[in-house]
């Protein structure tokens, strides 16, 4: 196996790590700790995601690199299009769901309960 199809993979795996890491774990673990508030833990998770985007962009980018320039010669036509695939759900979420869901949770801390909406689902779905 090459390297280049080594660092495709170990990209791929410590990508969906962070994913499943913080969208399993952290994201319902941190109201369950003591003393953390609803504001607290609506306030962690907007900073948390907010990272978590940005690693994803990174990895989105590594990946990109890895697998565009040389996607004839190896083969990698299947790659290139999951690579777009990732490349619309990562824009679908960091333009559109994550504000959406920033907004709903500076409503939620300035005291105004939010309209019932789907964008956790369709976050958690992407």
């Amino acid at each position: 196996m090459t390297l280049n199809k080594r660092l495709i993979i170990t990209t791929s795996i410590l990508w969906l790590g962070f994913v499943l890491s913080i969208s399993f774990m952290e994201a319902w673990l941190k109201f369950q700790a003591e003393g953390v508030t609803q504001i607290i833990g609506l306030n962690i998770g907007k900073l948390i995601f907010f990272a978590l985007n940005k690693v994803e962009l990174l990895f989105l980018i590594t990946l990109g690199v890895l697998i565009l320039p040389k996607r004839r010669a190896m083969g990698r036509e299947n790659l290139v299009n999951i690579y777009g695939l990732l490349t619309v759900i990562l824009l679908i979420q960091t333009f559109y769901l994550l504000p959406a869901l920033d907004q709903r949770v500076d409503m939620i801390i300035n005291g105004t309960p939010p309209v019932t909406s789907f964008f956790h689902f369709y976050y958690l779905l992407l």
